[in-house]
């Protein structure tokens, strides 16, 4: 049996035997909000209204997607470097210079501000209270 085939069945027998252990081992308990239907969001529980989700944290969502996945595509240039030569480089400046005026342009318009719920009134308690203790 070659290390790849004992590989493949080695992982297999693993993830059935932890499905088996969890199933066995996990603790049961339904009840009628686990059955409910859970789509694009939650139903009220037990009379708590919905609140709004912000857009901002979607945007670092898919800012956070696109550079990781920029990450992803420099990995194998550095890898195969040598390889590629001229060519490869240049079109990796292309392609980072493109994802890096979209973050500029990102930047530019604030779309990775995320405006404080703090009231002014907090922000002064709390900053007199630290300056009533470090002037002893």
């Amino acid at each position: 049996m070659s290390s790849m085939t004992f590989f493949f069945v080695f992982v297999l027998i693993l993830t059935f035997l932890f499905l088996v252990l969890n199933f066995v081992l996990a603790p049961h308990n339904p009840y009628q909000e686990k059955y409910s239907i859970f789509e694009c969001g939650f139903h009220s529980f037990l009379g708590q209204n919905r609140t709004q989700f912000g857009i901002k944290f979607f945007i670092f969502a898919l800012v956070y997607l696109l550079l990781d996945l920029e990450i992803l595509v420099i990995y194998p240039f550095g890898v195969s470097e040598y390889d590629n030569g001229i060519y490869g480089l240049i079109i990796m400046l292309i392609f980072t210079g493109i994802i890096t005026v979209g973050f500029v342009f990102e930047l530019g318009k604030n779309a990775l501000k995320i405006d404080s719920r703090q009231s002014v009134v907090d922000s002064y308690k709390s900053n007199s209270f630290v300056n009533t203790y470090s002037q002893n």
